[in-house]
């Protein structure tokens, strides 16, 4: 029965790492949301970024596993914003892979805004990646064009390996159409070829058999796309990447201004 109950906490701390629900229940007022909100724009738009890559934090850092800060990972695109009066304003559209209310271990393409990507967060932080401006240009091209949806699974895996197909998370996904855009291509057998090369994918410190175990009790927990350690791409490892092969690129965390 002990053993049960580790294998149970597993699942939540996994599900804590990488869950991509869209929304949740808000842990801050309102106020404070849509503050934080337009201060990741002002961010974004100061830097002049027309493309980024943002990042929430869903749980406290001290419920996630070893090695891993965020939980959810999207594209920030900047765009003409239409509101309910029918205006358009410019901001912020995100581009996200969110799982199904109901089926977690199916996910969808789903489009919103900086207030509703912060509405459950655990903590008021967000990682931000600004790519290089020719990287921009050709990220923007891509999630513009059909190989953005072409390169989504919707087979969800919340640990899902970046190396190999069949499995797909938030993270996964955003690496590969990164990796379109720096390739200039749609074939995925290239994509994963040049991860397989170059990016240095997070190793889940969690013994496989539990993670067997693990996928018992919770289907959006899958260890059939893994071969031998278990691996995934996160916020901070696709970071690493860019800072590495992308030249100009820029990491930051934006934390509430006080």
């Amino acid at each position: 029965m002990r053993y049960l109950f580790g294998i149970f906490i597993l699942v939540v701390h996994l599900s804590a790492y990488a869950g991509s629900q869209a929304g949740g229940a808000p842990q801050f007022p309102a106020e404070q949301i849509i503050q934080f909100s337009k201060q990741v724009e002002k961010t974004l738009a100061a830097k002049g970024a027309h493309v980024a890559i943002l990042a929430r934090m869903g749980r406290p850092a001290a419920e996630l596993p070893e090695g891993m800060h965020f939980t959810h990972v999207a594209f920030a695109v900047y765009s003409q914003i239409t509101t309910a009066d029918g205006r358009k304003i410019p901001g912020y559209a995100i581009y996200n892979l969110y799982q199904q209310n109901g089926r977690p271990e199916i996910s969808d393409l789903i489009q919103d805004f900086p207030v509703d990507f912060f509405a459950g967060v655990a903590v008021m932080e967000a990682g931000v990646i600004i790519p290089s401006t020719d990287l921009q240009k050709r990220l923007l091209e891509v999630i513009n064009s059909p190989t953005y949806s072409a390169l989504h699974d919707p087979h969800y895996s919340l640990i899902a390996n970046p190396y190999t197909l069949g499995k797909q998370n938030c993270t996964e996904h955003t690496l590969d159409v990164i990796n379109a855009a720096i390739y200039q291509t749609s074939d995925i057998k290239v994509i994963k070829a040049n991860e397989k090369a170059y990016f240095e994918a997070q190793v889940v410190n969690v013994s496989p058999l539990k993670l067997v175990l693990g996928s018992m009790f919770s289907a959006e927990v899958s260890t059939s796309d893994q071969q031998g350690k278990p691996v995934t791409a996160t916020f901070e490892t696709i970071g690493r990447y860019l800072q590495k092969y992308d030249s100009g690129s820029e990491l930051m965390i934006v934390t509430p201004e006080r």
